[in-house]
């Protein structure tokens, strides 16, 4: 993606199901599942670089042992950084106590991190600082051993005023309004009810709180407790949660936003934001790994006993579709496939942008998430290219010439790499007058390899805000003097805010939302403007179930093609020589290549939640009354 977009956090988590002598005689080491956690998190590192951080649980351990670590990093390479302090740690004990070597219990009862149950996080903060206190996972303490909970996830939530609000009238004092503090807070609510209601059991029975404390962990019931605290969430959710005593879970939302995967066999039980993470680091297969379904919770009990159960009632599945455009990895067989069909979709646009003049277009990609929808265009574009020679040598059979008919099949299509982006340069850029200067010159280019009478022909996955495009790679670009620069994006328009964990708050930030702007200033149309503002205005307090998305009704007036013309002209310039035409995917060709994720709000203003029409209808009433705001 040209633009920077901020977007999303991975999880991952490991359960060992076998004694951790198990691991040393098998895999040669006790701190197996650390190592795997370590590769969990690194091949997961796409998904965030904001923070890293990881916890781990013991089971079974005496009354003032240490049973859960914790450590949590937002240095510049945060995953280093954590697993450095882990190995550092680990270093020094071994150093210090050579008797641990051989002695898996010691190592268990004496050195921090090593455990059964593991919780990672990678993220993106999608708004606030970057200060540690942000950074999952995150730690309830209590004495009580099954009190103690951790949470971390890939969520965000629409309605985290309504939800801080439903703490207080419980009583709480949460620490601060966010959402991430909120659900814990919520989770750990009736996490503590659960535990009051079973130890009343255990004291009817004539137990002590010592004797009871066993019975409670035994019985917890995971699922209760989830349902209970997600009464009233909106939002796109994936998170999971550690109790004190090694229960866990991992919940997904009821329409299937965030992305969730599993593997479990008789040594382990893991889950990762992403499937073929899984797959590289424990060597599975494919249709080994089961993606954990909208609105259910896989329960990971102490005793090794796994479930997948129903949390919430699931709604129409609308898996976020950016995972599939940009987001995770394409070394996910299926992913890498869609990639290719959306490059391929989009290729009848392109051959009606260049007049079908293949034998004078070079196309190439912005990298480098769009290189496999670069690689399904081009074999798209060989594809026709090969009917076209098809069709002119049975035409002219009689008269073809042994030359001419090599020179025929000798015709291939063009393909360079033309922009390469400068990533130290990146890290570099400042906000102060200079930074319009430097932006410019984030890619480098190509040269000698255009002629003035090639059209040249640039894939990206997606355009957001435009202004990478406007100020470096359209200027950059048209100093190689093609004759016509076609940009192809393999998303279809942008118009609208997200709110479940996509940096993409603001609507005036969006480049199609101010195109047509300016096509309804041109064509006396920004009434509707206004119009919109008062429909807004006006629903402002009903309950989100009654909100309607009226942001729709500013792009109505217009066919997209249009909006994708205004689109060029705004990003293009007077400086530029060459003629600038933008293209996007069309939503019904999205959902052809991508028909599992069917998310797709950000283009149609279609939420899965009813807190994305507040979040839309709040952030155009921000965009009208020019206030620099997030809607949620």
């Amino acid at each position: 993606m040209s633009d920077k977009l901020n977007h999303e956090c991975g999880i991952a988590f490991l359960r060992l199901k076998k004694p951790l002598a198990f691991y040393k005689e098998k895999y040669g080491t006790a701190f197996y599942g650390i190592q795997k956690m370590y590769l969990l998190m690194e091949k997961q590192h796409n998904r965030g670089q904001d923070g890293a951080g990881f916890a781990s649980i013991k089971f079974d351990m005496e009354p003032g042992e240490r049973y859960i670590s914790r450590v949590r990093s937002n240095d510049a390479q945060p995953i280093q950084d954590i697993f450095a302090q882990i190995n550092g740690r680990i270093n020094d004990e071994m150093t210090a106590h050579p008797e641990y070597a051989e002695d898996v219990d010691l190592q268990k009862k004496h050195i921090p991190y090593i455990g059964e149950v593991f919780l990672g996080h990678v993220r993106y903060g999608t708004f606030g600082k970057n200060s540690i206190e942000s950074v999952h996972p995150f730690l309830r303490q209590n004495n009580w051993m099954h009190r103690n909970l951790i949470v971390a996830g890939n969520f965000n939530m629409t309605n985290v005023t309504q939800l801080f609000n439903s703490l207080v009238e419980l009583g709480q004092h949460p620490k601060e309004m966010a959402d991430t503090v909120t659900v814990m807070e919520k989770i750990g609510h009736f996490l503590d009810d659960e535990v009051t209601d079973l130890y009343l059991e255990c004291r009817n029975d004539g137990l002590s709180k010592r004797e009871a404390s066993p019975i409670i962990a035994e019985k917890l019931d995971i699922r209760k407790i989830l349902k209970r605290a997600s009464k009233g969430w909106d939002g796109g959710y994936a998170m999971a949660g550690l109790f004190g005593h090694g229960d866990a879970f991992v919940f997904r939302d009821p329409a299937g936003i965030r992305p969730a995967y599993f593997y479990e066999d008789d040594e382990i039980v893991v889950v990762a934001s992403e499937r073929p993470v899984i797959q590289t680091v424990f060597n599975v297969d494919f249709d080994k790994v089961q993606e954990l379904q909208p609105g259910k919770a896989l329960i990971i009990k102490k005793n090794g006993k796994v479930t997948e159960e129903e949390i919430i009632e699931p709604v129409t599945k609308k898996a976020c579709s950016f995972e599939r455009i940009y987001f995770s990895r394409g070394s996910d067989a299926e992913i890498y496939q869609e990639r290719k069909d959306l490059g391929k979709l989009i290729l009848p646009a392109v051959l009606k942008a260049i007049d079908e003049d293949t034998d004078n277009t070079v196309f190439s990609y912005i990298p480098n998430t769009a290189e496999t929808s670069f690689y399904g265009m081009v074999e798209a574009a060989q594809d026709f290219l090969n009917q076209r020679k098809n069709k002119y040598i049975l035409d002219n059979r009689k008269t073809l010439t042994k030359e001419k008919l090599e020179e025929i099949l000798s015709v291939k299509i063009r393909t360079e790499k033309i922009a390469i982006k400068d990533a130290k340069l990146r890290t570099f850029i400042t906000e102060d007058s200079s930074r319009d200067d430097l932006v410019a010159h984030v890619y480098d280019i190509t040269y000698g390899v255009i002629k003035q009478t090639d059209n040249l022909v640039i894939i990206d996955d997606s355009i957001v805000r435009g202004t990478t495009l406007k100020m470096s790679i359209i200027k950059m670009l048209d100093r190689l003097k093609p004759k016509r620069i076609v940009i192809v994006s393999s998303a279809p328009q942008i118009r609208y805010p997200d709110c479940y964990g996509i940096d993409m708050a603001k609507l005036e930030g969006l480049v199609a939302f101010r195109a047509t702007l300016e096509l309804l200033k041109e064509r006396n149309l920004y009434h509707i403007v206004d119009e919109v503002y008062v429909k807004c205005k006006a629903q402002e307090h009903k309950p989100d179930a009654e909100i309607v998305n009226y942001v729709n009704e500013i792009y109505a007036p217009f066919h997209p093609q249009e909006v994708s013309d205004k689109i060029a002209e705004m990003l293009s310039s007077e400086t530029i020589k060459a003629e600038v035409k933008i293209i996007f995917q069309t939503v019904e060709n999205l959902h052809k290549a991508c028909p599992k994720n069917l998310g797709d709000w950000y283009f149609t203003g279609d939420y899965p939640t009813p807190g994305g029409n507040r979040v839309v209808s709040k952030a155009f009433m921000n965009f009208y009354e020019g206030k620099d705001a997030r809607a949620y």
